[in-house]
């Protein structure tokens, strides 16, 4: 991901974090409705790192907006 700017950096984390944020919403929605006993295991795995994908995502914008404001 190239960002122009310290801004246009900060516009795409925010991307970033709305499709992890939302891909981990349909997974949970999966995970409700999957019937296969074999695939829980791996609905909550990817579940679990959603979690942590969002959490570091999040961290990252926090760091950039606080670099930026000085």
């Amino acid at each position: 991901m190239r960002a122009k700017s310290n801004a246009d950096f900060i516009y795409k984390l925010q991307i970033v974090e709305e499709e992890a944020d939302e891909s981990q919403f349909f997974l949970e929605i999966l995970e409700k409705i999957n019937s296969k006993l074999e695939l829980k295991p791996e609905i909550e795995r990817l579940i679990k790192e959603s979690n942590e994908l969002v959490a570091i995502v999040v961290a990252s914008l926090k760091t950039a907006r606080f670099k930026i404001k000085g």
